[in-house]
């Protein structure tokens, strides 16, 4: 995979943008289901591959697993999967973005491009929940760091055992669900992953902790590549950064994948159809803020990827 430090990355890195938002786009129900965009994975594998596929061609040099909401009691649960079948449902996550990214280089498509890496995604505990709790972490104050690495074990287990090039723990929106994520990645010590908060205004995380403390806290996994936020909206970004720049340490770089701006109620969906100013454009500002991972999340698709990727890198 080559080396991932800051230190060795010559430009940003472009990340995919959302999975869910063009799953729905090509007529796939995910609204109301709570294994969300996971539950392709069984019902439906070639549409995944397809938006895995339309990330690449716009220029990803990452692109993220549909884990997020995956997990191995929530496979059980939801699909009357075996324990074995439901480690297998997830691995095949990582398999399924593996195949793209080679179908996509045995293309010669790649030109001087590096070869894309694979994320696997761990979605927050408030994901499996499904009561919109990922966004407040309020599930913190009834759990232990223990029982929080016990339920994000199996995940990261199997994400490994597939092969990711990196695992990616995002939208985390608490302290200390962070705390437990960082401790169990010293027992994959072959893993390398980023650490991506949800935010709710330009100095805190949405558990109401501050965005500066919760960067000094996970700066001293050395696992770590990078730190930073994703599904917030893009104009929180750079304040964000800057109200942590002293607290980011070593060759630990900033990862900044927003999403559209627009408005989200948990039970009605998106409520809103404009977006902010465009992530693009603001981009530049988080590349001079140290930023070396950027993509988008949530209503964030292939031609807003491919104009992140001319902004930052010129046409490709």
């Amino acid at each position: 995979m080559g080396d991932l430090r800051a230190s060795m990355i010559d430009r940003p890195l472009i990340l995919d943008g959302g999975l869910a938002t063009q799953l729905e786009a090509a007529g796939l129900q995910l609204q109301g289901d709570p294994l969300w965009s996971a539950r392709i994975l069984h019902t439906n594998p070639a549409a995944i591959k397809d938006v895995h596929n339309r990330y690449l061609h716009s220029g990803a040099d990452v692109i993220t697993t549909a884990t997020y909401q995956a997990s191995i009691e929530g496979f059980v649960s939801h699909l009357g999967l075996t324990h074995e079948q439901a480690q297998q449902l997830l691995m095949s996550g990582v398999e399924l973005a593996k195949q793209t990214v080679k179908d996509f280089s045995s293309g010669g498509l790649l030109s001087d491009r590096r070869m894309p890496l694979v994320a696997g995604s761990v979605g927050p505990y408030g994901a499996f929940l499904h009561d919109g709790s990922e966004y407040t972490g309020r599930y913190e104050e009834k759990m232990s760091i223990e029982e929080l690495k016990a339920w994000h074990r199996p995940q990261i287990q199997c994400l490994a055992a597939a092969g990711a090039d990196l695992i990616a723990m995002e939208t985390i929106p608490s302290l200390k669900e962070a705390e437990a994520l960082v401790e169990l990645l010293r027992e994959f010590p072959d893993c390398k992953a980023w650490l991506s908060f949800s935010c709710k205004d330009k100095e805190s995380i949405s558990s109401g902790k501050k965005f500066s403390e919760a960067v000094q806290t996970v700066s001293r996994c050395t696992q770590l590549i990078a730190v930073g936020v994703n599904c917030c909206p893009p104009t929180l970004v750079q304040p964000l950064l800057q109200s942590a720049k002293a607290h980011r340490k070593g060759d630990i770089s900033w990862i900044v994948y927003p999403n559209s701006g627009e408005a989200w109620d948990t039970n009605t969906g998106w409520i809103t159809s404009t977006k902010e100013a465009s992530f693009a454009e603001l981009s530049s500002a988080w590349v001079k803020e140290g930023a070396l991972w950027i993509g988008g999340c949530c209503r964030i698709g292939p031609a807003d990827i491919a104009q992140l990727k001319s902004q930052l890198h010129g046409k490709h």
